[in-house]
């Protein structure tokens, strides 16, 4: 069996792990500092002084837990091939246009669900001068809400099935798909085994892709041989470079020994604030990130059902312990592609190499936006979802039956 009813899903945090959690950060013991360290060796003890007492003594779990929950949110089981059945959270806004095209947002790495929440209002919107969407967003497994792997392995087929199943449980056989971070590299997974028969289409925001070689794209490769490189294209490779340099410490040490980390990510929630607070800021384009939003963000991480080290093992399971690329077993396919290019986005390749991730229809550029695009700018995404399957977009109609309109 694929998947068993539907279930309504309601968060609700107990009290005991309220005062757990109170208890924990009245008894922060907090590192020392250099003197004017500033960023260069990561969160500044000044910033986590003041959110760790903005969680505290002012933070109300209540009240972000009650808007969350005005969210039409459920959970389902789903059987995973090799894997047994796992308990996925999601939600799913649905628009009151009938023929509403239905859309799958996923979301990375220190995301989560609710990422998608500034988008729903404008893509479940009616008009007759844009397309409107089915949202479904669901919590990856291991993520939020949903439940955790329980053993090695899981990978981008298995990420895969959970999208199609979950989508093919909704009554959505065919249906278009949205992603950046792991959203965007799961997604290349999807494609290579659903494209065309299941998922008619996606859009990424973050467009990480391999190199383009001789064989499998000629022309952009010699074209990267012999056209000089623009100069807005050498200062995105020298962005993405210094990412890699100076921010790469991350992604190998959850790519290789997570288990570790989550001890400490586990244990401490300032710990997990740190960790994941230094990306929310060097991963934006000067995103005036509130304390509600910062600390409503880490809870979802805090509070989530498997606990907050089971995210990062995505990192290991997609690479194989660091042994291969996130791109492993995945291959080009024909179903029409969309990018947005934001400019704080963390990669920033020459635009000729995203044709390596699929047949290209739709690109924009964006003057302002990072990694956490649907969060950051949530209008300039949401309208690219608009051109990309309006009426005239190079993807309107993918969807039989669904074309966004009334």
């Amino acid at each position: 069996m694929a998947a068993t009813t539907e279930q309504s899903f309601t968060l609700s945090v107990s009290d005991a792990d309220l005062d757990f959690l109170r208890k924990k950060l009245e008894l922060v013991r907090f590192p020392d500092e250099l003197e004017g360290a500033g960023w260069d060796y990561g969160v500044p003890l000044a910033d986590i002084k003041r959110l760790v007492a903005h969680w505290k003594d002012k933070f109300d779990w209540r009240k972000s837990e009650a808007e969350i929950n005005k969210l039409p949110m459920f959970t389902r089981d789903i059987e995973i091939e090799g894997f047994g059945t796992l308990n996925i959270h999601y939600l799913h806004q649905k628009s009151e246009v009938k023929n509403a095209i239905p859309l799958l947002f996923v979301h990375g790495w220190p995301g989560d669900f609710l990422e998608v929440r500034k988008m729903l209002p404008l893509l479940t919107a009616k008009s007759a001068d844009h397309p409107s969407f089915h949202v479904v967003a669901l919590s990856l497994p291991g993520f939020g809400f949903s439940e955790a792997p329980k053993k090695p392995g899981f990978a981008g087929r298995q990420y895969a099935e959970v999208f199609t199943k979950l989508m093919s449980s909704l009554g959505y056989e065919e249906y278009v798909y949205q992603g950046g971070d792991w959203g965007h590299l799961l997604g290349m997974h999807a494609v290579t085994h659903y494209g065309n028969k299941n998922i008619k289409a996606w859009h990424t925001n973050m467009p990480a892709c391999k190199p383009p070689t001789f064989f499998s794209h000629p022309l952009a490769f010699l074209g990267m041989l012999t056209i000089p490189f623009s100069k807005s294209t050498k200062a995105g490779l020298e962005h993405t470079m210094i990412w890699r340099k100076k921010g790469f410490g991350y992604y190998l040490e959850q790519a290789t020994k997570p288990q570790t980390l989550g001890y400490s990510l586990a244990d401490s929630p300032v710990g997990l604030l740190a960790w994941i607070y230094e990306k929310l800021v060097g991963w934006s384009d000067n995103y005036s990130w509130t304390e509600d939003e910062v600390i409503e963000w880490i809870s979802i991480y805090w509070f989530s059902r498997t606990g907050p080290a089971a995210a990062g093992r995505i990192y290991y399971e997609m690479t194989g312990g660091n042994a291969h690329d996130t791109f492993h077993g995945t291959t080009w396919t024909s179903i029409p592609t969309g990018v947005s290019y934001f400019p704080y986005e963390l990669v920033r390749l020459p635009r000729s190499w995203s044709h390596t991730l699929g047949r290209i229809v739709f690109e924009s550029e964006h003057d302002k936006g990072g990694h956490f695009a649907a969060f950051e700018a949530p209008e300039q995404l949401a309208g690219d979802l608009r051109k990309m399957f309006g009426k005239n977009g190079p993807a309107h109609g993918v969807v039989p039956g669904k074309n966004g309109y009334d």
